[in-house]
């Protein structure tokens, strides 16, 4: 901590109605014909409708409506959409979605900004300049990504069966909307696992080498909303201050990995969901738990601190202070198997030993890696894998 570097530029709009607030926030660009990204299970469920009625109503123009964005963002998909955006004049993006939809939106305003035909040529760590300013408004259906203020793009290129990383502060949005309006519709599952990764991306950035005094801020903030109100969003679906709340929890978990990054679990989980196809969250919220205990004997002082924003104070009190870090892994595996029980949250991979050496020899080449406290190497992930069958 003798020296880092934080930056969160992305303005926060949160609260109930705040989608009101895009035409507004739109208009502070002079924007006026919106690139509107979206999936096709948000336009079935009429997510999108609300957020083209917001535009509508404030005399918002949209450019072109896209509602095809698959569950893994693809290169492919941000080519086309790159060229959609060039054909019908468009002045600005507004994304509607969980993680797969907000960093396909991000690879689009890449190419854009960047003036590039192939965003290959843009892979890497802030190796991007400012370029052209498109103006990006983020409106998160999940509450677990925090992609709405994150430094970083996730891409999957199919072809070469890998997820692509994309680092830059360039990449942070203008405006992330908050509204609970947009997460009471969250199934429980859903909810579930958007919430562990949200959890994981704060003890991760919490716990990780890069980790500093404002990204700690951020990670404790996050942590104790996430106990205060996961489990009344799954209990309650339409509990809008719970469902708020986690929003918030996943913006702020958001915030400060991005300025501190996460590490093995992240490696791990993005090489099981490239050749596994296991959803992100699912893959997270399994991992977490074996990861710590990889990490324990590097990260027991913090995982100490962290009982007390996750448990309660008499519980932090109580147990011995050699014991306490433990005592947070038991906790988090304890959460894990109540959602399961609840939710149907897988807490077991259900993977063979082929597709395990290949998801430690993919895992072993992943960013997130670099950052873990604890140097891992293909043997070590390999084990991981094992226990967390």
């Amino acid at each position: 901590m003798l020296f880092y570097e934080f930056q969160n530029s992305t303005k926060i709009v949160s609260g109930k109605n705040s989608i009101a607030n895009i035409p507004a926030e739109l208009g502070f660009f002079n924007s006026k014909r919106p690139l509107l990204i979206s999936d096709a299970v948000l336009n079935k469920i009429g997510t999108v409708e609300k957020i083209s009625k917001s535009l509508k109503d404030g005399n918002i123009e949209i450019g072109y409506t896209y509602t095809e964005v698959p569950q893994d963002s693809d290169l492919e998909v941000i080519n086309k959409l790159c060229k959609i955006y060039k054909e019908n004049n468009c002045d600005s993006i507004v994304a509607v979605g969980g993680g797969s939809v907000i960093d396909t939106a991000k690879g689009v305003r890449m190419l854009i900004s960047q003036n590039v035909q192939d965003i290959n040529d843009l892979m890497g760590n802030e190796i991007l300049k400012y370029g052209i300013h498109v103006p990006f408004i983020v409106i998160p259906t999940t509450a677990g990504t925090g992609s709405e203020v994150t430094l970083v793009a996730v891409i999957e290129d199919k072809i070469k069966n890998v997820k692509m990383e994309f680092i830059s502060y360039f990449l942070l949005p203008d405006v992330a909307i908050l509204d609970p309006k947009m997460t009471v519709s969250l199934p429980k599952k859903a909810t579930a696992s958007t919430g562990m990764d949200a959890l994981c991306h704060a003890i991760e950035a919490y716990s990780c080498i890069q980790k500093n005094p404002m990204s700690d801020s951020y990670a404790i903030s996050a942590i104790s909303l996430i106990r205060d109100n996961l489990l009344k969003a799954i209990e309650n679906g339409n509990d809008e201050e719970a469902r708020l709340n986690m929003a918030n929890a996943s913006l702020m978990a958001g915030v400060s990995f991005s300025n501190s990054m996460v590490g093995l679990v992240h490696a791990i989980g993005h090489s099981l969901g490239a050749i596994c196809h296991i959803p992100h969250g699912d893959a997270i919220s399994i991992l977490l738990p074996y990861v710590m205990e990889y990490n324990l004997d590097k990260c027991e002082e913090n995982y100490a601190k962290l009982l007390f924003f996750f448990g309660t104070e008499e519980e932090y009190m109580n147990t011995p202070k050699e014991k306490r870090a433990e005592k947070l892994i038991e906790k988090v595996r304890n959460m894990i198997n109540d959602l399961h029980e609840k939710t149907g949250l897988p807490n077991k991979l259900e993977i063979s030993d082929e597709e395990i050496e290949k998801v430690a020899k993919t895992a072993i080449n992943d960013g997130a890696i670099i950052v873990n406290p604890k140097k891992a190497d293909y043997e070590d992930i390999v084990e991981i894998l094992r226990k967390a069958r």
